[in-house]
């Protein structure tokens, strides 16, 4: 039995950054029923294209990451039928989950006050840009504004002298590190009502994400009034370190070291690389030798490490004590061996999709895919009670698809 099996979530929201909080949610179990718009769905549905990327026929992993494992119902809530019905839903719910702006919330009649009425013990969680307080509390923003520009990881990755910033490594990057919060801070709101019996609002904005994940850095920033400023581009790594940097191969990919105690590994390297003579040479006997010589460390390493192919090096290092690791791109992950044999992407209906972090009793989640547009809206109704005359009446207004 999964975590939250039994768990209802009521998720009215759209692109990524909400909806992976649900698809987490589902993910460990919960039934998670998405409301989308009667007429245009949720437009991420639409999205197609993401930077050179193109998916051009279905299943679109645009929509299915963050969506895999819901149900879905078409519904108008700008008419009162439409209203009616989605209250009668959150009347059964555990968690309210929204992505709309407080204007959006009180046009509708889904704020906090409007969902309690009917309610009273329901989790309400809501994904925000920039926070529920402030003076633009009411702003939107995505995950390259809210998350990346602002919360400095874009300012911390980007070299002087490069025009611009850094861009994120990948569609929804910010989203999907916000939406896995907001799963975490659900979670833990359920289990205070259940310890207390008092429900909680569960805020978590991309902003906030942005900061907690340069948290370290920041704090350090704040304690010494200097910004991160990044090394530039090719540089080794650590200028007192030699066993913490990236090292190319001879098939032109990268290994990541990153041995911060150097007196410890530093003899183990050495081995590994076919100098075993360096283990004795007196220029690394300390740590303040090693950080003294550093320059030719590195120039040594290089040189080794530039002999073999990753693949070569990577059966060579199975046995090498120190932490490191092969740079590898979004393709190369999903033939990483550990990453599979840890079922960290796990198939879910035709796709492979990245499990959810989280594995409860050292198994990963059983996804399933992403439910077409409006696909259980009739399931759902019947569930609420209906008969078929008022399905087809809610139809026929224009309140369901």
């Amino acid at each position: 039995m999964r975590p939250l099996e039994g768990i209802r979530v009521l998720e009215v929201a759209m692109y990524g950054f909400v909806p992976s909080a649900g698809a987490v949610l589902a993910d460990w179990g919960a039934d998670v029923v998405k409301v989308e718009h009667a007429v245009t769905g949720d437009p991420q549905r639409g999205l197609r294209r993401t930077g050179t990327m193109v998916v051009t026929d279905d299943p679109n992993p645009n929509i299915e990451h963050a969506n895999r494992g819901k149900r879905s119902i078409g519904l108008h809530m700008g008419r009162p039928e439409g209203t009616e019905v989605l209250l009668d839903l959150a009347r059964r719910a555990d968690v309210f989950l929204t992505s709309f702006l407080p204007g959006a919330r009180r046009k509708f009649g889904i704020d906090v006050d409007d969902i309690r009425k009917v309610n009273p013990d329901i989790i309400y969680a809501r994904g925000s840009a920039l926070g529920p307080r402030g003076a633009e509390a009411e702003r939107g923003g995505y995950d390259m504004t809210a998350f990346w520009a602002r919360g400095s990881t874009a300012a911390s990755l980007t070299p002087a002298g490069v025009e611009g910033m850094v861009p994120p490594p990948g569609p929804a990057y910010g989203d999907t590190i916000s939406g896995t919060n907001l799963a975490g801070g659900i979670a833990a709101a359920l289990l205070k009502r259940e310890r207390t019996g008092e429900p909680s609002v569960v805020d978590v904005s991309l902003l906030g994400s942005g900061v907690w994940s340069m948290g370290h850095g920041i704090a350090l920033s704040l304690r010494l009034g200097e910004p991160i400023v990044p090394g530039p581009l090719g540089a080794h790594g650590s200028p007192h370190n030699p066993l913490t940097g990236l090292y190319r191969t001879s098939d032109g990919r990268y290994l990541s070291l990153v041995m911060l105690q150097p007196t410890k590994f530093w003899a183990d390297v050495c081995e590994h690389i076919g100098r075993p003579e360096l283990a004795g040479d007196p220029r690394f006997a300390t740590a303040e030798l090693i950080a003294a010589n550093t320059e030719a460390g590195v120039g040594i390493l290089r040189e080794a490490i530039g002999t073999r192919t990753l693949a070569e090096w990577t059966e060579r290092f199975a046995t090498l004590a120190g932490p490191w690791a092969p740079v590898q791109d979004s393709l190369q992950v999903g033939d990483d061996a550990q990453v599979r044999a840890n079922e960290y992407i796990v198939r879910a209906g035709e796709l492979d999709l990245a499990a959810s972090p989280v594995q409860f009793d050292v198994a990963a989640p059983g996804l399933g895919p992403a439910p077409e547009f409006a696909a259980q809206t009739e399931e759902i109704l019947l569930e609420l009670g209906l008969d078929w005359e008022r399905i087809i009446a809610l139809k026929e207004a224009g309140a369901v698809t």
